[in-house]
């Protein structure tokens, strides 16, 4: 491939798209608002571009990876954002886990502008993205994902879920079973710590029983080393979780699981916890005594 992508967002996950996308033989035009970001992206062999607009005007579909709804809006409806510098055809994908009603205000924003826009989440973390293993729930029009899924299927296995924001919808869903998981695991290997088992033999020993998941060898490593080093912080976490508490309230869905990992994410944050990663959870369990013999 010889395609450019506008890439705007060079965190964690941005770089971690920018080296696979350049593995894979696409050009990457990249921006994000810390100077430092951008330089890491050039080093691993991205352009620069001054302002979201230009990235766009380099490229014929722009990613949008960032952390929070208000970064979206702002790259999208800001002065020098994508809305303001119309490129008739071309498809903006949104991979941040934003909000559903801004979502569609967005894409109604893009559309009066020429422009396409899908919703596109994305799950698996910067390992993934690296070796192009992401799932990707994308919400919008089949045409639109038609335009873009060269450029996503570098990245993972884009799936369409219907309209616009159902992509986030999605999000939600999954992170609804992996992040109430999370702490699940947390629990098990104190568990384990408290009765003298060696939890690193965990996942292998339970992998193909019915506790056997992607989630085990991933996790249970981290929470056993406290190698808490972040490839998704906390404070992350704790924004997708209030999201889905957000939205949840909104149909008056009981969510009880889901709920008790919030209170759990906030106490690890209020902690001083949300620059660590996600697995850091595991601290707010206390290790039980073992007992003298």
């Amino acid at each position: 491939m010889t395609e450019r992508v506008a890439l705007i967002g060079l965190g964690l996950m941005g770089q971690a798209m920018t080296r696979r996308l350049i593995a894979s033989g696409l050009r990457v035009v990249g921006f994000d608002v810390r100077r430092e970001a951008v330089e890491v992206a050039m080093a691993a062999g991205a352009t620069a571009a001054a302002s979201p607009a230009t990235a766009l005007s380099e490229a014929d579909v722009a990613l949008i990876c960032v952390t929070d709804t208000a970064a979206v809006e702002a790259v999208c409806l800001a002065p020098d954002g994508l809305v303001h510098a119309p490129h008739p055809g071309k498809v903006v994908v949104d991979l941040s886990t934003t909000d559903m009603a801004a979502t569609r205000h967005i894409g109604a924003a893009l559309a009066m502008a020429g422009l396409g826009f899908l919703d596109a989440p994305v799950s698996g973390g910067p390992p993934a993205a690296e070796a192009g293993q992401l799932a990707i729930m994308v919400g919008g029009d089949a045409a639109h994902l038609a335009t873009a899924a060269p450029i996503l299927s570098a990245l993972g296995k884009a799936t369409l879920m219907g309209g616009l924001g159902a992509g986030q919808a999605t999000k939600l869903i999954n992170q609804t079973l992996v992040l109430s998981t999370y702490c699940v695991i947390a629990e098990a290997v104190r568990l384990a710590q408290a009765y003298g088992v060696d939890a690193k033999q965990i996942p292998g020993a339970l992998a193909t029983g019915h506790a056997g998941s992607n989630l085990l060898p991933v996790l249970v490593p981290r929470m056993v080393d406290e190698d808490f080093a972040p490839r998704g912080f906390a404070r992350q976490v704790l924004k997708d979780l209030e999201m889905l508490s957000a939205a949840a309230k909104t149909k008056h869905l009981a969510m009880p699981m889901a709920s008790q990992a919030l209170t759990l994410y906030r106490l690890l944050v209020a902690g001083g916890g949300g620059e660590r990663d996600g697995s850091a959870i595991v601290t707010v369990y206390p290790r039980a005594t073992m007992p003298q013999t």
